[in-house]
């Protein structure tokens, strides 16, 4: 491993007038070429960048070479840098500079990038020489709150993960479960919800929002599995509703995941493992282009871990980022994705103890067997997106985002056997099985201004964003044969167009040198209109038209507000509160009604710890937090989605620990527990831990990601290693009728191996091989047939995790460069 040292000096100031130096903001070292991956001295490549008045590389010439490859590597990286402009008092300017970046051989019991700089050469001709060191980090923007969380991916992407959603296990607090599948969208607990597919989290893809509005699954079902992990940069969690930027769905926090490819050329990477899994990644960052720029594509495919499991899905995400200027910079983004799945569904604890499900009897066959093969989905996704960022005079920026989504959704599950129908006379029950199905579209656009307004000399952050959103789909759900499949039942069919049009202002002021303060509102307004295609065809005054409309306003607003302050240069005390919302279910609505929505009421407070040096960094966060929500919603058996169940509350902590060492150990740990209730009626609202225990919800979540890297010598050859660990510790979770869970332990591990351009790796998911339940119930059903007498006695029913998985992975690395002289 390599890492440069870059020295800036500023060539073009004059000495009349003091200027003030250009100012890294962002600077990611260049990557060493494949094709050198040894070193016995050190290469030397000195760049000259044209820094413009925005700060951005405006052009990169070589003056003294090091060799095509180092070249090519040197100015790959310099034209991602962006800088704060040079100014000559307040006025910016575009100034020339010129850049060693410096390529040594790291000794193997060492690595990273170096934290001293290069000695200063003599002085340019261009007087007076100004000099300042770049280290290689992006600047996140300040936290809105303790649990505000920028994660850069990193090193830690070295982690066994099975897609992008994994991902948000990086924040704390955070459990994902999954019950219908490989394709279907996980369940997300966060901060002590259960916030189902997406009903209270908001998602979002580099502003593109991804919650869907009255699915059939579930208000707000928001599937990211069609993201390539390998082009997430970063992603941001914010952990409650503090940010005004925050919209719809909004309730237990927001998570964005922010695309970025670092390395340019081609790495392709096909993977094989346990249970016929295939896996097959081909990503392309274009030479002398930024990290913004990038296409991806991702097959995967495999039989499962057990019957009814299988799955194929591919997907592909391409984006580009042009100039338009030297102050205005295009971004264009599209993404394609289609899969199928099968799914086994959940059993009855009692039939696989007792083996009667239809498997062999044999314990292992029993736990991952099932009831009904008519179970499983599909979907398809495509997106595009249009961003323009403008950089105004005043250090002002204006950013204007279009996009528009298209997508198809059927999914069929079972959860009850044979015991909802009511049949004709003399007829047996005909199945449980459930279809939803939903498909439409989304049109919107979104923006945000920040007018860079000073006061008393110094800057004051006002930001004013907009969003507008139009979705027109169908949404419908059925009940299907238990033999054949064929549909005899419409639960719902409904054509539904929501109207989201919504703004906010924040702002933020140092009013004292240690006390900072933000604020903002958030203000959104919603027009239903929903044609029910499933009302009777007959009522009391005769026949009639079997369809209704139905339309509907709603309005809400959301102050949110935080206090920092600055106990020490590196300690700071935060606390934050703010107000969130959850549209209505447009399927729930009546004609000319007012749309209830549930409101979120939601406080914290914490302590944050930061040290850095150069690649080094240590970080730690804590806080406590208490929630309200209006109206909360809990899965039911029977319907298959989530159904409101009145008012709810939660009180909480977590901590988190992020540890960076030298870009060789990367370490992240976090611990949370969570109490969800619902309050006794009349209750007084400050009595948090008063209540009954809300299902399904872990109370205490731990997990740790950690990857070292490092390089030894294998037949006088370098070869660079790598070996990383994730840990889940998920405790007990309530089910219904004073019923727990047990605890579940997870241990994944993985080793990589690389030799000049070719990389070997070798991942094991569930090291330990344990049998856990992914998701976990307790009711009354009957999967014993349609002429079997229905119990009346709850059981637990669970859908079984994956056992040790293995797998394979074999990587090249390409540079399809062509060599200049």
């Amino acid at each position: 491993m390599f890492i440069p040292t870059l020295v800036l000096w500023l060539l073009s100031a004059s000495p009349e007038v003091p200027v003030t130096p250009p100012v890294p903001v962002e600077a990611p070292p260049p990557v060493m070429p494949a094709e050198e991956p040894a070193l016995t001295e050190a290469v030397r490549v000195l760049l000259r960048l044209t820094i413009d008045t925005a700060g951005e590389v405006a052009q990169v010439e070589v003056r003294e070479s090091g060799g095509v490859a180092f070249d090519r590597a040197a100015m790959a990286a310099a034209l991602r840098w962006r800088f704060e402009p040079a100014r000559r008092g307040a006025e910016p300017l575009e100034v020339r500079v010129d850049v060693p970046v410096t390529f040594e051989p790291v000794a193997e019991d060492t690595g990273g990038a170096s934290s001293a700089p290069e000695p200063p050469e003599p002085a340019k001709p261009e007087p007076p020489t100004l000099s300042t060191t770049v280290r290689g980090q992006s600047v996140a923007p300040p936290p809105v709150a303790v649990g505000d969380f920028h994660i850069t991916v990193g090193q830690l992407a070295d982690v066994p993960r099975n897609s992008a959603t994994d991902l948000m296990l990086l924040a704390p607090g955070v459990m994902l479960a999954n019950h219908g599948g490989e394709g279907h969208a996980d369940t997300v607990y966060l901060r002590g919800f259960d916030a189902g597919e997406g009903k209270d989290v908001e998602m979002r893809l580099d502003g593109v929002p991804l919650n869907e509005v009255s699915q059939a699954h579930g208000h707000g079902y928001a599937d990211t599995y069609f993201i390539i992990p390998e082009l997430v940069q970063s992603l941001r969690v914010t952990e409650g509703p503090y940010d005004p930027s925050q919209g719809d769905f909004g309730v237990a926090g927001t998570v964005e995941y922010q695309l970025g490819l670092e390395r340019r050329g081609i790495t392709a990477s096909a993977s094989s493992g346990s249970f016929a899994s295939r896996r097959l990644s081909l990503v392309w960052g274009p030479p002398e282009s930024t990290a913004a720029t990038f296409v991806g594509v991702l097959l995967r495919q495999g039989h499962g871990f057990g019957p009814n499991r299988a799955y194929a899905n591919a997907g592909l995400m391409a984006q580009t980022e042009l100039r338009l200027g030297a102050e205005t910079k295009l971004r264009l983004f599209g993404a394609s994705y289609g899969a199928r799945y099968s799914s086994a569904g959940v059993v009855r604890e009692t039939d696989v103890v007792d083996a009667r499900l239809p498997c062999d009897a044999a314990a292992d066959s029993q736990f991952f067997c099932l009831y009904d093969p008519n179970q499983g989905g599909a979907s398809q996704r495509h997106i595009a997106s249009v961003e323009l960022t403008s950089r105004l005079e005043g250090g002002g920026r204006f950013v204007q985002q279009a996009f528009a989504l298209a997508r198809q959704m059927r999914s069929r599950e079972n959860f009850t056997g044979f015991l909802q129908d009511t049949p004709p006379i003399g007829e047996a029950q005909r199945g449980d099985n459930t279809e939803q199905s939903y498909q439409g579209t989304t049109v919107g656009l979104r923006g945000r201004y920040t007018p860079g307004v000073t006061w008393v000399g110094q800057p004051q952050p006002v930001e004013l964003g907009y969003v507008a959103r139009y979705d027109n789909v169908h949404t419908r759900a059925r009940r299907l044969r238990d033999r054949g499949g064929a549909p005899y039942a419409t639960v719902f069919d409904n054509q539904v167009r929501v109207t989201n049009l919504g703004a906010y202002l924040s702002l933020r002021g140092a009013p004292l040198e240690w006390l900072t303060l933000r604020g903002g509102v958030r203000m959104d307004t919603f027009l239903f209109g929903v044609e029910d295609l499933n009302r009777p065809a007959e009522d009391r005054q005769g026949a009639r038209i079997p369809e209704e409309s139905v339309e509907a306003y709603g309005f809400f607003a959301s102050p949110r507000a935080s206090a920092e302050v600055r106990l020490t240069p590196r300690l700071t005390w935060l606390t934050s509160a703010g107000l969130g919302a959850r549209s209505s279910d447009a399927a729930g609505l009546s004609d000319a009604e007012f749309a209830p929505y549930a409101r979120v009421t939601s406080g914290e407070t914490g302590l944050g710890w930061r040290w850095s040096d150069g690649p080094s960094l240590l970080e730690l966060r804590g806080a406590v937090f208490a929630t309200r929500v209006s109206q909360d919603l809990v899965f039911s058996e029977t319907t298959g989605r989530n159904q409101p169940i009145g008012p709810s509350q939660r009180l909480g902590a977590f901590g988190s620990a992020r540890f960076q060492w030298e870009q060789r150990l990367d370490v992240q740990a976090s611990l949370a527990w969570a109490r969800a209730t619902q309050p006794l009626p009349g209750a007084s609202p400050w009595r948090l831990w008063d209540g009954a225990v809300l299902p399904y919800i872990p109370q205490l979540l731990g997990r740790v990601d950690a990857s070292w890297r490092g390089t030894a010598t294998v037949a006088r050859q370098p070869v660079g290693w790598s070996v990383a660990l994730g840990h889940s510790a998920i405790g007990p979770k309530p089910l219904p009728l004073d019923r727990y869970s047990e605890s579940i332990f997870l241990f994944d591990v993985a080793a990589r191996a690389r030799w000049r351009a070719v990389e070997l790796g070798l991942s094991v998911e569930n090291l330990l091989d344990a049998r856990w339940r992914e998701s976990e119930f307790n009711y009354v059903s009957n999967f014993r047939g349609p002429g079997a007498p229905a119990s009346l006695l709850a059981t637990r029913h669970f859908s079984a995790g994956a056992p040790r998985t293995v797998r394979g992975t074999l990587t090249v690395y390409l540079d399809l460069q062509e060599d200049r002289p």
